[in-house]
């Protein structure tokens, strides 16, 4: 990187602590602090939201999973439109109608509060310690390129972070998601125009992907983006088509519809059907956005068999060959200065576009599951309340970036590290969750016991049966926390509590106050879901 390159970062930087300032001077209480006060529309939030998970994991961890292994990637993404279905018929308008700003709050108003207490607990320290991965990924890859020590990147991207949510809350986090999801897929457009142009066109692209083999091993599927014959239950079996389908449809409705990072973020939009419009925006325009990037990793396998020195540029430190950096080493060795600075702003953007959600919605669940409750003892005064939130905010940004010192040896992948880490407790926090709104049997004693038994058993699950892929996680963790929790509730004398506006029934949809005819967009999302499986099939035949 040249004065040119960093210049274009720095205006990046200052310019989205500027606009956070700007955003967050008529702030007046935590409502417009978390919550955007409920003025945001809902392409915006939607886009955040896709942002959100278009990390720095994403960036560098998808194409660097599809130089090793091949396509088979975007099984991942076939079950999210079901899984939008999903969240918009059975949980998000149940959290919108009783106005929380902790998603948690439902636990407490279902069970009590010790059921809140600890989901929210859990959720704070594993969504911190899978976020300071992001940091990690995008840390390592400011070294490799920047040549300044890990621990400055950490701190770069961290405290500019930090600065900017503190100042401006929701607001700012969902704007500047929209201006940084704009320049990431500028940033991923600039590297296939430049890598496709480089290996010499599409065609050539195309068929010098198939000769990876050869240098990755015999994992390698190349462009077959389906695979029914991976089971996920064997070492060479990770990535079938059953358990992507199954395993990712398990983890986005947990995500999307228990997760505080993502549930705060439609809970700021204007009204349920705004809600609902966010969420069929990310299901239908994200596959697009992972197609772009996955095809961003072919290029740059195909421009590896052309050009096999490249490899060098990716040695780990300890003899072997670290992919996560085929991305940043491309723009560096290929791309012209000045669209190097914006390939690497695009990085930034990335990162930031989770970091800054995150540490938001952190200090959300602190503020409202723990300090309000157990230290305050009711809701804090107007005056203290944005004082408290963004010191809150400082914490959590501070504990991430001490986080992403210890994150590095979970896996060979940034991608599949943060899967992993996520996927501990995916499946056990969904079956509280519907414990809750899909019975009416279910207590506290089950509710907790739920989340016990699931995170127990796939503790068990990655330490005695490692081959066993951890896309499974998700459902084998659901299922066993389900059970188990029926059955701890009704041995314990079932439900006592009043119900009423808390659980699903047929016809439930009339307390929501629908103005737009949702079915009818249902049947489309799952035609949507068809189509993304038959594209891939067919793309798969040209290998």
């Amino acid at each position: 990187m040249n004065a040119l390159d960093w210049s274009v970062v720095t205006v990046y930087l200052t310019a989205m602590i500027a606009l956070s300032w700007y955003l967050g001077r008529k702030q007046a209480d935590a409502k417009d602090y978390y919550l955007g006060g409920n003025t945001l529309n809902w392409w915006s939030v939607g886009i955040s939201t896709m942002a959100t998970q278009c990390s720095t994991n994403s960036l560098l961890g998808a194409p660097a999973f599809v130089i090793t292994t091949g396509l088979v990637w975007l099984q991942y993404e076939f079950a999210l439109p079901l899984a939008m279905v999903f969240i918009m018929i059975f949980l998000l308008p149940f959290y919108r109608k009783l106005n929380l700003v902790s998603v948690y709050a439902y636990q407490e108003r279902r069970f009590g509060r010790k059921a809140r207490t600890i989901l929210s607990v859990t959720f704070q320290f594993l969504r911190a310690f899978a976020t300071g991965v992001t940091v990690y990924g995008i840390s390592i890859v400011l070294q490799s390129i920047v040549g300044i020590p890990f621990w400055l990147s950490v701190i770069i991207l961290g405290v500019v972070t930090i600065i900017y949510d503190m100042l401006g809350g929701m607001a700012a986090v969902v704007l500047s998601d929209v201006i940084q999801m704009v320049i990431l897929y500028l940033g991923i457009a600039l590297c296939l125009f430049y890598s496709i142009d480089a290996v010499g066109g599409f065609d050539a692209v195309l068929e010098k992907f198939a000769g990876l083999e050869a240098i990755v091993g015999t994992n390698f599927v190349g462009l077959k983006a389906v695979d029914f014959n991976g089971t996920g239950l064997t070492k060479d079996s990770q990535y079938g088509f059953w358990p992507m389908l199954f395993g990712s449809l398990f983890l986005y409705v947990s995500y999307y519809g228990t997760d505080q990072t993502q549930v705060q973020r439609e809970l700021s939009s204007k009204d349920v059907d705004d809600m609902n419009r966010s969420l069929m925006l990310n299901g239908m325009l994200r596959f697009p956005l992972v197609l772009t990037y996955c095809f961003l990793g072919v290029c740059i396998g195909a421009y590896i068999v052309q050009n096999p020195g490249f490899l060098t540029l990716l040695d780990d430190g300890n003899g072997g060959t670290n992919y996560n950096l085929a991305v940043p080493k491309f723009v560096t060795s290929v791309l012209p200065h000045g669209v190097i600075g914006l390939v690497i702003v695009a990085l930034f953007s990335a990162a930031m576009s989770s970091l800054d959600s995150t540490i938001n919605s952190l200090s959300a669940a602190s503020i409202k599951d723990l300090y309000e409750p157990f230290i305050q003892k009711g809701e804090i005064p107007v005056d203290r309340q944005l004082t408290l939130s963004r010191v809150m905010t400082v914490f959590w940004g501070t504990l991430i970036v001490i986080f992403s010192f210890f994150v590095g040896g979970i896996s060979e992948s940034v991608i599949e590290s943060v899967n992993k880490i996520g996927s501990l407790a995916n499946g056990p926090i969904l079956a509280m969750f519907l414990l809750g709104i899909l019975t009416r049997y279910a207590n506290e004693n089950g509710a907790i016991g739920a989340l016990v038994s699931g995170l127990a058993a796939n503790a068990a699950l990655w330490l005695l049966a490692p081959q066993v892929s951890w896309l499974w996680w998700n459902v084998f963790g659901f299922v066993v926390a389900f059970i188990l929790g029926s059955i701890i509730s009704l041995a314990t004398g079932g439900n006592t509590k009043e119900l009423s506006g808390l659980v699903w029934y047929r016809g439930v949809e009339k307390e929501f106050n629908y103005q737009v005819n949702w079915p009818a967009r249902y049947r489309l999302m799952a035609m949507y879901s068809v189509a993304m499986v038959l594209f891939c099939m067919a793309f798969s035949q040209l290998q």
